[in-house]
C-alpha cells in the first residue's frame, strides 16, 4: 500500500515532476495526478499500482509501511542506501514502465 502523501514525498526526494514519474512508471500524467489527489491510501487498479511502486523502487525509493521499523513510526519514504537521486531526474532514456536504465 502507498498513500498520496508518500507518493508526493517520494517524488520530492527524487527531484522529479509528475511527468517524469509518468514516464518512469508507464502511466499517464492524469493517472499520477489522480493518485496524488487521493485522500489517503491510493486507490486504483492493481496493474497501475504495481507499475508505480516498481518504478519508485527502481528509482531508489523505499516505502515505509505502517508499523514498519522507523524511528518516528508511521508511514513514510526514504532513499535506499547509496542511491543517487540525480539518476531519477537525469535518466532521459528510461523505458516507459521499465524504470531507469
Amino acid at each position: 500500500m502507498i498513500t498520496a502523501p508518500q507518493l508526493r514525498a517520494a517524488r520530492s526526494l527524487l527531484g522529479i515532476d509528475q511527468r517524469r514519474l509518468a514516464e518512469l512508471s508507464g502511466l499517464s500524467v492524469p493517472t499520477i495526478q489522480r493518485m496524488e489527489a487521493s485522500g489517503s491510501i491510493i486507490r486504483g487498479n492493481v496493474d497501475s499500482l504495481m507499475k508505480l511502486i516498481a518504478a519508485l523502487e527502481v528509482a531508489g525509493i523505499e516505502l515505509i509501511g505502517e508499523g514498519a521499523a522507523s524511528q518516528g513510526g508511521g508511514r513514510g519514504v526514504r532513499l535506499k542506501t547509496g542511491f543517487d537521486p540525480a539518476r531519477a531526474s537525469d535518466a532521459g532514456d528510461a523505458e516507459p514502465g521499465g524504470g531507469l536504465p
